[in-house]
């Protein structure tokens, strides 16, 4: 009592120098758990900016589709028809894009009659809530996958997949557990959420600041608290045994790049790998011509858009 006495009303020199410091102290953890938590919510809480389109004029005449995620809420795809009873390809952006920003991939794969079906995930776009950086993703894409599989216009047995960064790691995990991806390309993918959260994190340039990684990961880890035994992409890869899949990555993002080659390493036969300068949404018009028209080729290989078999 004594001691706790003399820390608040400190009358030795030594005891106000160390009350200064404990003061001191908890005024830095105190600011850089506010700057940690402001910089997590930046991240888990994107500016969302959505594009408006009216279905009724665009090319390739897509429907809307509408699919129920966990909690019951309703989620708003488009689904672009290709042959009936083929195939369908969903493709999925990724995090800071929505889903009008790939719609030169969805014509491309459209003009080669595969059904196409994209949508925003929670957080972008038009769609409401707070990113997880591909752990509510990931089931989101199941949601979708299993609605698709219920219309009799598509191919129920035979999905591919196509996802970048957060849309990549959600592809991937659906791709382990679901029988029906019969193929699957990720572009700058990674091994789990949190890597993503470090990634951007170091991005803002506060990592300067002692703490901020560990409080911004302490953070990420509470809000997602029950994810936390999810494991990581590579841990159940070996599933995706026999499955024809593409890994991409780009030089502009080496961070990702790297994860998505240690991916690649890991990942079982039939696989392949691409490397392309700068990343889809950068592209110029000529490379993004090319790199969808790879994309399309994988897909014709390995998931061929016929009627219903």
């Amino acid at each position: 009592m004594a001691v706790l006495s003399e820390l608040r009303y400190p009358t030795t020199r030594l005891a106000k120098v160390f009350s200064g410091f404990l003061a001191l102290l908890l005024f830095a953890v105190i600011s850089i758990s506010t700057i940690s938590g402001f910089l997590l919510y930046q991240i888990l809480r994107p500016a969302r900016n959505a594009a408006t389109f009216d279905l009724s004029v665009m090319m390739g005449h897509p429907t809307t589709f509408s699919f129920l995620v966990a909690g019951g809420a309703s989620r708003e795809g488009w689904l672009f028809p290709g042959l009936r009873g083929a195939p369908t390809v969903v493709v999925c952006h990724g995090y800071l894009s929505q889903r009008a920003d790939v719609l030169t991939l969805v014509t491309a794969l459209q003009d080669h009659q595969f059904n196409v079906f994209l949508f925003d995930f929670a957080g972008h776009g038009t769609s409401m809530g707070v990113t997880t950086l591909g752990y509510r993703e990931t089931a989101e894409l199941q949601a979708a996958v299993q609605a698709l599989s219920a219309r009799d216009d598509v191919d129920p047995q035979h999905f591919g997949l196509w996802g970048v960064d957060m849309g990549g790691y959600a592809a991937l995990k659906v791709a382990e557990t679901d029988p029906r991806i019969a193929a699957f390309a990720v572009d700058n993918a990674y091994d789990d959420p949190q890597a993503m959260l470090q990634i951007e994190v170091k991005k803002s340039g506060l990592t300067s600041l002692p703490g901020v990684l560990r409080f911004t990961d302490f953070g990420f880890r509470l809000m997602n608290y029950s994810y936390r035994n999810e494991p990581p992409v590579s841990a159940r890869l070996g599933k995706t045994a026999g499955i024809p899949k593409l890994f991409v990555q780009t030089d502009d993002r080496p961070a990702l790049a790297d994860q998505t080659l240690q991916l690649f390493v890991k990942a079982p036969d039939p696989k392949q790998t691409l490397r392309e300068r700068q990343s889809y949404r950068d592209m110029s018009d000529d490379d993004r011509k090319s790199y969808e028209s790879q994309i399309v080729n994988f897909f014709l290989q390995n998931v061929p858009p016929v009627s219903a078999r």
